[in-house]
């Protein structure tokens, strides 16, 4: 209020600020790292333990705007139907004005059922290319090439053929990139923002964004966004189950960085010791400790 009475009663209204914001997102992030390390020359900001998780952003988008491949194929095969006998409609009733008005006259517009259903094919059809082109990414990942078939010399042959997903792969007709993700509140669409927290201040020293519900190939490139703001690095890394890895672990220990990662069994018996995880069992060592505990 005292803002607006220096203003003579001016505010800029949500949109101005919504527009504002997307306008400038590199001087923000710009401005962002340069907080940071004024709060460490502060000494608001001790950097003695970092805390990192995902946290859930719920996207732009519904969740009942996304559609799995096979539904999206059903709905492609029941739409064709109609879309057929509009198009013969059409042509009968193009023959028809012609005989009667002379073939001079337009009569070649797209009845409007025929329109939208067209328009949606072209969606689903958009967003099935979307799907195959994924999973033709994920396959290569794998080690598979577009001429395995679906044999798998000497085990089992594949579930599919190459770039096929699953019938449950699912895509969002409004937000592509975003993903369905378990949160606290259920299932939703979101995104997935990583934070890397000062344990101290709460400052959130690292941020990221990805459409991965999975956290552990965020831990080491928070750690690393920290370094390059911050200049050296933590002395603890707090992270929970999600985190946790053999590569992670190791990473950590060439760096001097103290890892409390959560195993996922801390009130279970722990399993046995795995001799090609030791990086990890030092770590499960330190948790059973009265300070790891704490931590």
């Amino acid at each position: 209020m005292a803002y607006r009475g220096l203003a003579a009663g001016n505010f800029p209204a949500h949109r101005t600020i919504a527009e504002f914001r997307p306008q400038h997102v590199a001087a923000f992030e710009a401005l962002f790292v340069q907080v940071v390390p004024i709060a460490r020359e502060a000494g608001v900001v001790p950097l003695r333990a970092l805390a990192v998780d995902g946290t859930k952003v719920k996207a732009h988008a519904s969740k009942h705007t996304a559609r799995s491949d096979g539904r999206m194929r059903d709905e492609e095969a029941r739409l064709r139907e109609p879309i057929a006998a509009l198009t013969s409609q059409a042509a009968a009733s193009d023959a028809a004005e012609d005989a009667t008005l002379g073939p001079d006259v337009r009569g070649d517009e797209l009845p409007a059922a025929r329109q939208r259903r067209e328009e949606r094919l072209a969606t689903i059809a958009a967003a099935n290319a979307r799907l195959d082109a994924r999973q033709a990414d994920d396959d290569r990942q794998k080690g598979r090439t577009p001429d395995d078939g679906r044999k798998r010399r000497g085990t089992t042959p594949f579930a599919r053929d190459f770039g096929v997903p699953p019938d449950d792969a699912p895509d969002n007709f409004t937000d592509p990139e975003s993903r369905i993700m378990k949160t606290s509140d259920g299932v939703d669409q979101c995104d997935n923002g990583p934070l890397a927290v000062d344990e101290a201040s709460q400052m959130m020293v690292a941020t990221g964004l990805t459409n991965c519900a999975a956290d552990n190939a965020e831990l080491l490139p928070l750690i690393d966004q920290a370094h390059a703001t911050l200049g050296e690095h933590p002395r603890d890394v707090l992270a929970d189950a999600g985190d946790r890895g053999e590569a992670p672990c190791q990473t950590l220990e060439a760096r001097d960085i103290t890892a409390y990662m959560s195993l996922g069994h801390e009130t279970r018996p722990a399993k046995p010791p795995n001799p090609a995880h030791p990086a990890t069992q030092r770590m499960a060592d330190r948790l059973a400790s009265e300070t790891g505990r704490a931590r």
